[in-house]
């Protein structure tokens, strides 16, 4: 058998040795984990778990390739709302979360979080296409721990949230 198995729902889905995975069928809110050698730079360690909050499709599904490709566990949301009705049943590391949500926007969901006692150890990491002068700023300012523009880069992407995590972890 090729590449590595993952598991979804309860049932376990192949990924081809280039790690493409033919109709991934997942839906938002749902794990995947995969399994296998978790080692390499940007690599996740046994268990961490990352959730995206994120509405555009595509970004969604890049970003969620990129985690599950380095190892991590990964939850979706697309919506403010979404998300913290998820976060009532789990407890990430790190969210990913998208500054341009409908309805509540991801800095509003930031501050709420961060104001939670049973969320605000979560490192929260924006996501934006908007790079504007003074945006990483409002980021920090809203509770962000870190800031990550759009396009993403395969690699520099894993490193953050890979740093992100490891800072976490020296400093807990």
């Amino acid at each position: 058998p090729q590449g590595e198995a993952c598991q979804h729902e309860g049932r376990s889905e192949r990924a081809g040795v280039d790690g493409a995975r033919s109709g991934d069928g997942t839906k938002p809110g749902h794990a995947l984990r995969r399994k296998g050698k978790q080692e390499g730079k940007g690599r996740a360690m046994s268990g961490e778990t990352v959730f995206v909050v994120e509405d555009n499709a595509s970004n969604m599904k890049l970003v969620k390739a990129l985690l599950l490709s380095a190892g991590y566990e990964v939850y979706t949301a697309e919506d403010a709302e979404e998300a913290q009705v998820k976060l009532a049943t789990i407890h990430p590391q790190l969210i990913l979360m998208d500054i341009q949500l409908p309805g509540m926007d991801g800095l509003a969901l930031t501050r709420v979080l961060k104001e939670d006692p049973s969320t605000r150890d979560i490192l929260v990491v924006a996501l934006t296409a908007y790079a504007m002068k003074g945006d990483l700023q409002k980021a920090l300012d809203a509770g962000c721990d870190g800031y990550i523009t759009k396009p993403i880069d395969r690699l520099p992407f894993l490193s953050t949230i890979r740093g992100h995590l490891d800072a976490a972890s020296l400093a807990g």
